[in-house]
Order: C-alpha cells, then sequence, then structure tokens
C-alpha cells in the first residue's frame, strides 16, 4: 500500500527558503498526479501546488513565483522549492499521492513549516 513521507520542514527566518520532499514507494508513482497541501490550526487545507503525470504543473495564486514543484520518478519522489517565504505560510505540509484511474488517493502524516523571525 502506497504511504507518502514527507521531510524537510522546519524554521525558518521571513525571507528564507525549503525544499519538501515527498517520497510514495510503489510501481505506479510515475502515473500519479503528486499534490503538496497545507493546513494551519483553525483552518481548512488548501492546495499549495500539483503536477501530474505529464510534468504540468499547477500553483495556488498565493505561492506562484515563490514556490516550485517538481518530481524524479526515479527516486519516486516529489519536492516543493519554497523561496522567499513569509510567516503566513507556517502550516503542517502535506504530500498527497493520487492514480484515479485505480482510485488511489493516500495521504502523508504531514511535515510542519514555520516561517518566524
Amino acid at each position: 500500500q502506497v504511504q507518502p513521507v514527507e521531510s524537510g520542514g522546519g524554521l525558518v527566518q521571513p525571507g528564507g527558503s525549503l525544499t519538501l520532499t515527498c517520497v510514495a514507494s510503489g510501481r505506479l508513482f510515475s502515473t500519479a498526479a503528486m499534490g503538496w497541501y497545507r493546513q494551519a490550526p483553525g483552518k481548512e487545507r488548501e492546495k499549495v501546488a500539483s503536477i501530474n503525470a505529464l510534468n504540468d504543473t499547477d500553483y495556488a495564486d498565493t505561492v506562484r513565483g515563490r514556490f516550485t514543484i517538481s518530481r524524479d520518478n526515479a527516486k519516486n519522489a516529489a519536492f516543493l522549492q519554497m523561496n522567499n517565504l513569509r510567516p503566513e505560510d507556517t502550516s503542517v505540509y502535506l504530500c498527497n499521492f493520487l492514480v484515479p484511474l485505480f482510485k488511489i488517493n493516500r495521504w502523508g502524516q504531514g511535515t510542519q513549516v514555520t516561517v518566524s523571525s
């Protein structure tokens, strides 16, 4: 069973950078759409960025131009490069693994990102 695992969160100052990594085992990784979401306390989960099997990407307006999503199918990994971080980016970031053809929709446990001086 696929279980995405996130890493790379931490504490960073405003204007700083972090790169999150999501690794998902299994043979379906190259066909999956990978997404990064975030959820802050008391707020709804929001989509940050996604990348499909054809490497088409999509971003939330709040992060476009600052965040970059990418994938490495050879490593079964997806990445979220986050630059120029702001305090409002503070949240738990979760990885999503989606293969609609096989009705597979899996979430990671999340990694905390805190932007503070």
